[in-house]
């Protein structure tokens, strides 16, 4: 049997670690038997996946390193490799299962779920609903068929008993039927949930292995169940350990900087990340903290993975960054790595004319744009004092874009211009009296280069961590506050 592992990341937003993570494990898993590793993409959420997206995580998961065998733009024999593309797919498979008897139609309406899971709930039940929860009576079930109303495709699932799941890292589990739901399999517009393509999608590309965080753990029961359904041989799981903030809860960009992308733009080495992501948790046999990629898939050893939550910690990973700059690399090669990180001919073409019209001499450029490279400003609560503001609202006011810019999804200048201006609306202020503060949370200074060009070429990560430094260098948001800061967003 050849050895195949997989990665399959949805294209909503910047390129996650936790997915380079998971891709690193998977490859090294992968070459450690002398297999392959297919990258597979996500995009059956129409409405957040977006094909920038989609090359932000092709360009960083090369930029590491991470290169696969098959993917949506290297081709390979079991393509197409995005799910948008494997619609009719998925609506056979769908449709076997229905004429199994081991899924059906349901009509039920979004209203008349939250009535079902309020009387579970009422009654102190699991909130999972089961197929005889959802049925509805036999005249109603016709008229709904024959009026053509909205419905989705789900899967029968057990009442009672117990569902047993083996893990290669985790040994035997065992999950309650009770808790799992009646899922649903494709959706009203006819795409699928990432539960039937995921099963689907593993068995036909011939997935031998599945690598993936441990919250995949509870659908765990739902795989297998498909499988047994469809009457195919399940692919070996093992659920990785999540990656964890230095407070021990889950990475997210809310308290850490969560974006590859963040990273590269930061100023650190691919190889300095990646030998950085495989001690997430794991660790080379005579335990030295730095090696190569090829030093990890040599000696890979899934068994050495580590079961508890490994901590993402920034400190950690620059101080080994900064080991990679002054052990590997000599003064060409240094040169040659700061010039492709940001002193290169496509992204200075961007700078140049926030600046050029701003200068008497070149000795006034570095100055005018050092916020172009840099990473977080050097900022004190004394850069905002002539921000006329009292402080809870400025703290709100950057907190606000923070939370706007999380959700942009074509970052360009018109659509940050939009949230700014909606936003400045909430607030009561002028454009010029809004940007005040942002633009001494970007740029580190109250004079420079255009705000909102700068934020444009920034991008998005950059961006918000800046702001969130900001925030934090004003004293941060209590809980207290969060609380009223998250209403009152949840508002506008």
């Amino acid at each position: 049997m050849t050895v195949r592992t997989r990665i399959a990341p949805s294209p909503t937003g910047d390129p996650h670690v936790g997915t380079a993570y998971i891709a690193l494990f998977n490859l090294c898993f992968a070459r450690q038997h002398g297999g392959e590793f297919i990258l597979r993409i996500e995009d059956t959420d129409r409405v957040r996946s977006t094909p920038e997206s989609e090359q932000m995580i092709l360009d960083s998961l090369r930029w590491l390193g991470l290169n696969w065998d098959e993917g949506p733009d290297v081709g390979g024999a079991h393509g197409p490799y995005r799910q948008s593309e494997r619609g009719a797919i998925y609506a056979e498979h769908a449709q076997r299962l229905i004429d199994a008897g081991h899924a059906f139609r349901c009509y039920r309406t979004s209203d008349e779920l939250d009535v079902l899971r309020e009387a579970r709930k009422a009654e102190g039940l699991h909130l999972a609903l089961k197929p005889a929860d959802l049925a509805l009576d036999a005249d109603e079930q016709a008229r709904r068929e024959r009026e053509e109303m909205p419905f989705v495709v789900r899967m029968n699932v057990p009442a009672t008993g117990t569902c047993v799941v083996e893990d290669l890292l985790r040994g035997t589990i065992e999950v309650d039927w009770a808790q799992v739901d009646a899922q649903i399999l494709l959706k009203s517009d006819g795409m699928p949930t990432y539960h039937l393509a995921n099963v689907v999608d593993d068995h036909l590309m011939g997935i031998s292995h599945v690598l993936r965080g441990e919250e995949w753990i509870n659908s765990a029961p739902k795989h297998q169940l498909l499988y047994e359904y469809f009457g195919w041989d399940m692919p070996v799981l093992c659920h990785m350990p999540l990656l964890r903030n230095p407070d021990k809860s889950k990475l997210s960009k809310r308290k850490n900087p969560t974006s590859i992308n963040y990273y590269r733009k930061m100023g650190f080495l691919p190889q300095a990340v990646t030998n950085y992501l495989g001690r997430m948790g794991w660790s080379m046999p005579d335990e030295r903290e730095k090696f190569s990629l090829e030093d990890m898939m040599a000696n890979f050893d899934v068994q050495r993975v580590s079961l508890g939550g490994p901590v993402f910690d920034l400190e950690k990973l620059t101080w080994l960054n900064g080991v990679y700059l002054r052990e590997d690399l000599d003064d060409r090669a240094f040169l040659r790595a700061l010039m492709d990180w940001a002193f290169n001919e496509d992204y200075v073409a961007q700078i140049l004319p926030q600046v050029r019209t701003r200068v008497d001499t070149l000795s006034d450029v570095a100055p005018l744009a050092a916020h172009f490279f840099s990473g977080l400003p050097v900022l004190s609560e004394d850069s905002f004092a002539d921000v006329k503001l009292e402080r809870e609202e400025l703290i709100k006011l950057l907190q606000f874009l923070v939370w706007r810019f999380e959700v942009v999804a074509a970052w360009n200048k018109e659509a940050l211009l939009a949230e700014v201006k909606a936003l400045g609306e909430h607030f009561e202020l002028k454009m010029k009296a809004f940007l005040a503060p942002v633009f001494i949370a970007i740029t580190g200074s109250s004079s420079s280069t255009s705000v909102m060009d700068a934020m444009a070429i920034l991008g998005s990560d950059v961006t918000r961590a800046r702001l969130r430094h900001a925030v934090e260098v004003l004293g941060g948001v209590s809980k207290k506050q969060a609380k009223r800061f998250e209403k009152e967003y949840r508002e506008l």
